[in-house]
């Protein structure tokens, strides 16, 4: 098992893939299992503290700092977070290199640190693979960063992968018209209008879920119908 400060140097020196790069394969995002997995166990306590990472953050590095001293938690979504029963701990696969990540992952750190209840852990995409293979996109793409939820017992209780709803939406109806690239340009401007709002939100319903006894994966609206027409 890689020590957290052997994790943080590798953050620096590893190759950054685009988020955008993955190669698309059949299948859609996984449900939960629910159940206790040492791997999982095992690659949570492999992984290093959002700080740490912050730290060791090589590309990207600017807008990590930006986003991080500018994140905020919508004071109604850190209400309900707070008053969840339980401990839950959050298990990230990211990159420094990544658009989406360090888009989301800021946010989802400010949650973290603002309530007693939950912890969170990075791993880089190397390491994470066997839960971003088994917690894909709606159109079957491992991608970073992928969120999952483990509870007290460590099983695997929820998931939130790559990028909220609404960008999610906007980027597989590029895709299906050929209007990806278009997309990638556009992304950052509506992630800057969203500030990190829509992920708050989004990962606080799945930790409510949790909660409730009712894990559930949100990757996103579901792929087009390839004969769909687009828009």
């Amino acid at each position: 098992m890689l020590l957290p400060f052997v994790v943080a140097t590798l953050a620096a020196v590893a190759p950054l893939p685009s988020c955008e790069s993955v190669t698309s394969v059949a299948g859609a995002s996984s449900s939960p299992t629910a159940a206790v997995d040492s791997t999982l166990n095992a690659l949570y306590a492999s992984g290093v503290e959002y700080r740490t990472f912050l730290a060791n953050a090589v590309a990207r590095k600017a807008q990590w700092v930006k986003n991080t001293d500018a994140s905020l938690v919508p004071a109604d979504m850190l209400a309900v977070a707070q008053a969840l029963p339980g401990r839950w701990r959050i298990l990230v696969s990211a990159i420094d290199g990544c658009s989406d990540s360090v888009n989301t992952v800021p946010y989802i750190a400010r949650l973290v640190e603002l309530v007693p209840s939950l912890e969170m852990r990075i791993v880089l995409p190397d390491a994470g693979k066997p839960i971003m293979e088994s917690h894909r996109t709606p159109d079957g793409r491992p991608a970073t960063p992928t969120v999952v939820i483990l509870d007290e017992a460590g099983r695997d209780v929820g998931c939130w992968v790559e990028r909220p709803a609404f960008l999610q939406s906007r980027a597989i109806a590029a895709r299906a018209a050929g209007l990806i690239d278009q997309f990638a340009r556009e992304k950052q401007s509506m992630y800057d209008g969203d500030a990190g709002a829509s992920t708050v939100r989004e990962v606080v319903a799945v930790l409510q879920a949790a909660a409730a006894g009712k894990p559930r994966c949100d990757a996103g609206p579901a792929p087009l119908p390839s004969d769909a027409p687009s828009r």
